[in-house]
């Protein structure tokens, strides 16, 4: 070649053997990720072949965790942290805490220093975040109750874990257990006072770092942002408005960290959860939906690329001892908390299956430990595998999870009653907490409509079956149109039509007929196809934007297609003919005109 590209060839290497592979896996029917990870060791300087560029792509990795934060703030407002601070800090410091002293446990039985031991047992205690969200969003449990616990458990972690990366070095510097630099600030202030202000400025300095980077945001961001996006919407550009959402999630993530030493993660979560307040926050999550993808992609791959496979065969043993501690001690302690306040047996399962798993935070403790000299080199091989392979256990212990549910609620059920009074009040208690377990039951609706996207489009074909007393039900992937509907007393279910389980919750096989109101014309053909192959006789009508995605949308099943641009013109064309008294032929015209009620409220860009 006539120059080295490594970035180029780290991205085109990791992306092209990752979906080769997660190809494979999802043909196997396994979680993609597993194919994304054995892409990374392929690529790795573990194995022979082609070794990608160890440097940039853990940088790129860290791209797509920032974009999904961004997008997880995003659907994640104020309230909903505040509402689940109760149980997501006691419960996340608790959990930090136990899974520590066994990790601790562990180091002190091999001879390692307590620094060393401490910074292992810190690395297994905090979640990824890339894998606990791509769990939560494939369940569809983001928006529920059980689902802002776990994304407020986490961020309740990522703070820890920023205390932690300042701590760290100080205590290694202070007690002399490594040789890790002091920190500029704390030392130019122990000059100044004459003595060493120690690991108490450490903390102090910290914390208040970060308050200052939480008030700005709540003080100056949530009106900075919005009216940033809008500005920006209002020119009718959406290359610049696709611009603006990833400047503003990147620009705020980096200069957090730089500026104020929080998380590149937390920064990019706050950004997300501010413009949340507007109602641009849809269309910035799509338009941020692709970018999140493929570099969360890379993440798994960056991974796979630090794993050496031949600590499998040399230290098979203290594998199991550290997946035991991640899988088992941590979830276990994580479900025993949240069932100690007072939570649903449901939501004690998903926390506690989250949470069975270790990421990018635990990558970068162990580097840190290895760096400052406290962690040995062992210790952070067996964190690289314990990550790994309790990636690849995540699913497998989501589905246990599930199926242990069922047994754990009859067992409870059948426990005796020592006092009846006891008794009558646990019935009180359980029928209060239903409602928080968020389950999602299909609908009793038959021979009736499910419309698919409640956007510009599905919003006025809604109010028009409302007005005309048709049955009908609708799927939305966005929590704020879901509550709207509710509000209407309209039966709407929260999720992407394309899961076929989404698609069970409708009904679909006694409904009379389908609307499918999104423009994506990729999905609206893989619904269409469901639709069909569930039920034949069903009436399948989508949108369009061209007379190739009308063609193709009719080979999936779609029996009418309208495409907008048509119905405009030929809109354009009704008026103009009564204004000149024109008769004009309709050859072009293949439905009725659409009835579009009036006096409806102005309807938001999709």
């Amino acid at each position: 070649m006539p120059h080295d590209t490594p970035l180029i060839s780290t991205i085109v290497g990791g992306l092209v053997l990752a979906f080769v592979f997660g190809a494979i896996a999802h043909r196997l029917r396994m979680p993609p990720l597993v194919g994304y990870l054995i892409a990374g060791v392929l690529v790795g300087p573990h194995t022979p072949g082609y070794v990608a560029d160890q440097s940039l792509a853990p940088e790129l990795a860290e791209i797509g965790v920032i974009l999904l934060m961004f997008g997880v703030g995003l659907h994640f407002s104020l309230k909903d942290l505040l509402s689940v601070r109760g149980i997501a800090v006691p419960g996340a410091i608790a959990q930090i805490a136990f899974a520590t002293l066994l990790g601790w446990a562990l180091g002190a039985f091999l001879g390692w220093p307590t620094g060393g031991s401490l910074v292992f047992g810190l690395a297994l205690s905090v979640a990824s975040t890339v894998v606990l969200l791509k769990a939560l969003q494939e369940r569809r449990l983001v928006e529920t109750e059980r689902g802002r616990i776990a994304v407020g458990w986490l961020i309740v972690e990522d703070l820890a874990m920023v205390l932690a990366l300042v701590l760290i070095p100080a205590a290694a510097s202070i007690g002399g257990d490594g040789h890790g630099p002091v920190e500029p600030l704390s030392a130019g202030l122990s000059r100044l006072f004459g003595f060493d202000l120690g690991i108490g400025a450490m903390i102090a300095m910290t914390l208040v770092k970060v308050a200052l980077f939480v008030a700005l945001m709540l003080v100056f961001g949530r009106k900075l942002i919005p009216w940033t996006m809008h500005r920006i919407a209002h020119t009718g550009s959406r290359e610049l408005f696709r611009l603006g959402v990833l400047a503003i999630a990147l620009g705020v993530a980096f200069g957090a960290a730089k500026l104020f030493g929080v998380s590149l993660a937390l920064g990019a979560f706050f950004a997300g959860m501010v413009l949340a307040e507007s109602e641009l926050s849809h269309r910035a999550a799509q338009e941020s939906l692709p970018l999140r993808d493929a570099f969360a992609v890379l993440f798994f791959v960056s991974v796979g690329m630090l794993f050496d496979p031949n600590i499998l065969i040399d230290r098979p043993l203290l594998i199991l001892a550290t997946i035991f501690i991640i899988v088992i001690g941590k979830s276990l302690a994580a479900f025993l908390i949240v069932l100690a306040f007072k939570k649903p047996l449901g939501t004690a399962l998903t926390i506690s299956a989250s949470l069975g798993q270790i990421g990018e935070f635990s990558f970068i403790l162990a580097a840190l430990g290895v760096e400052l000299g406290l962690l040995p080199e062992e210790g952070r091989d067996l964190i690289l595998a314990g990550a790994i392979i309790s990636i690849v256990l995540n699913p497998l212990l989501f589905f246990l999870c599930d199926r242990m549910r069922p047994l754990l609620e009859g067992a409870k059920r059948e426990e005796p009653a020592a006092d009846p009074a006891a008794a009558a009040a646990e019935a009180g208690a359980a029928q209060e907490q239903a409602p928080e377990d968020d389950e999602v039951h299909p609908t009793a609706l038959s021979g009736h409509a499910i419309l698919i996207g409640y956007g510009r489009v599905g919003r006025i074909v809604g109010q028009n079956l409302k007005s005309s007393g048709t049955p009908f039900l609708v799927i939305e992937d966005s929590d704020k149109r879901i509550g709207e509907l509710k509000a209407q007393g309209i039966e709407a279910f929260m999720g992407n039509a394309v899961a076929r389980e989404t698609l069970d919750l409708a009904n679909l096989s006694t409904a009379r007929s389908l609307a499918i109101a999104i423009p994506n014309a990729f999905e609206a053909c893989r619904i269409a196809e469901q639709a069909r192959s569930v039920n034949p006789s069903i009436l399948i009508v989508a949108r369009a934007h061209s007379d190739a995605e009308v063609d193709e949308l009719k080979q999936y099943g779609a029996d009418t297609v309208i495409m907008g641009e048509r119905e405009i013109a030929l809109g354009m064309v009704d008026r103009l003919a009564q204004v000149h008294h024109e008769s004009v032929p309709y050859e072009d015209r293949h439905e009725p005109d659409t009835i579009i009620p009036t006096g409806t409220a102005p309807l938001e860009k999709e």
